[in-house]
């Protein structure tokens, strides 16, 4: 059999890239269906569904590459004549679908790729190649529209898959052509009737249908947020020292990987005397809405019942008081979570100049004092251990007055 193409059939080289493909693809879609479904309320659920997800990215990255190289070798090879050039709307409608496809074989995965580098956590790509893409970032905003770019793309993908399929059904078993025996292993020729490829309206028309699907995914996506819905804003606080701007911030690790995320919205009335120099100079009430809390990959499951249960429990709050020795300063007081109440010592680094204070602290929580993933009884796939790191800039409110 030979290996490339003629006017008349199909070679082995193209054959081969063809079922590879199909098969690939027909592997994918349900494989990602069956891991979206998939519940996670304990570890071994957690653990299978991540599973899945892995071997979804995997494979799908294996599909870009070999619809890369499918697509280079098909631009060196003479593309078989259209059986019946005169049924002008039916080969119309075979070359944009075949464009749509030649697209989607790209623009799926590629989307996947993106959405998964510029998330943290969750599922990693199997292949030696790193969890990152160059010029992308870890960025909820980029990561939500690649991510309903990809949804949208695969729906365009299986429509285009399915009217595929359907088009070589019909020619095998209604015309009773060659359309479908010809891609098949073997030398398989047809007639080859006159008439050229138009390649320039079936191309047009596939690039306007993805260009309207690429933008309505990813207006989609940079119009969505998290599936809980957006987080009622604190009301703000009047406080001796008023916060100007900073970050809070938690990093996780799930399945041996860091996830860090941000608290958007919390407020923190502190009270501050820089003058007492051994002793209490001060006291902090924080309060943090959870709902505002991005954390990569797993943003809606942190706001699910078995951890931060961000319906019954929208807020957590850090009541403590601040001491100052010659050594450090160090606010000591009591974290409550989700009704949990637990001591916590915060230390931190702060630098006072005139009316404007910065600090910078650190700590870590166990998240079993929470009862937060009490589903994930062991460290196998998310880690007891959490870091909290805060950084904030304050002014004196009579200097801000």
């Amino acid at each position: 059999m030979p290996l490339t193409n003629a006017e008349d059939r199909y070679g082995s080289v193209t054959k081969t890239f063809h079922w590879l493909i199909a098969l690939l693809i027909l592997t994918l879609i349900p494989l990602g269906l069956i891991a979206n479904d998939m519940a996670y309320d304990t570890a071994e659920q957690l653990a299978t569904k991540a599973w899945l997800f892995s071997l979804h990215k995997t494979l799908g990255i294996a599909v870009f590459a070999v619809a890369l190289a499918r697509i280079v070798w098909a631009l060196t090879q003479t593309k078989p004549a259209h059986l019946h050039p005169e049924r002008k709307l039916e080969t119309f409608a075979a070359e944009t679908v075949h464009w749509l496809l030649y697209a989607s074989l790209v623009i799926v995965p590629l989307s996947g790729w993106i959405h998964h580098a510029a998330t943290s956590g969750f599922a990693p790509i199997w292949w030696p190649i790193g969890q990152d893409l160059p010029l992308v970032p870890k960025s909820d905003a980029v990561a939500r529209a690649f991510g309903a770019m990809h949804e949208i793309a695969t729906h365009v993908l299986e429509a285009s898959l399915a009217l595929h399929i359907l088009g070589a059904l019909k020619h095998h078993f209604i015309d009773r052509d060659s359309t479908l025996r010809r891609m098949w292993f073997g030398t398989t020729t047809a007639a080859t009737p006159g008439g050229t490829h138009n390649v320039r309206r079936p191309a047009i028309t596939a690039a306007v249908i993805w260009a309207v699907a690429i933008a309505f995914g990813a207006g989609l996506g940079l119009s969505g947020g998290s599936e809980t819905g957006p987080a009622q804003a604190l009301e703000q606080v009047q406080s001796d020292w008023q916060v100007q701007n900073g970050t809070l911030s938690i990093t996780v690790n799930q399945f041996g990987s860091d996830v860090t995320g941000s608290f958007a919205d919390w407020t923190a009335d502190i009270t501050f005397d820089e003058t007492v120099q051994n002793g209490i100079s001060g006291a902090v009430e924080a309060t943090i809405a959870i709902g505002s809390l991005t954390l990569g990959s797993v943003t809606d499951q942190a706001m699910g019942p078995d951890f931060f249960n961000v319906a019954e429990f929208p807020t957590a709050t850090y009541t403590a008081e601040i001491a100052t020795t010659t050594d450090r300063t160090t606010a000591t007081g009591t974290l409550t979570i989700k009704d949990q109440s637990v001591p916590l010592e915060l230390p931190f680094d702060l630098t006072i100049d005139g009316d404007t204070a910065t600090m910078k602290g650190a700590t870590t929580l166990d998240r079993q004092d929470f009862n937060i993933g009490d589903n994930m009884n062991d460290e196998s796939s998310l880690k007891f251990p959490v870091q909290v790191q805060i950084e904030l800039t304050a002014t004196r409110a009579a200097a801000a007055n």
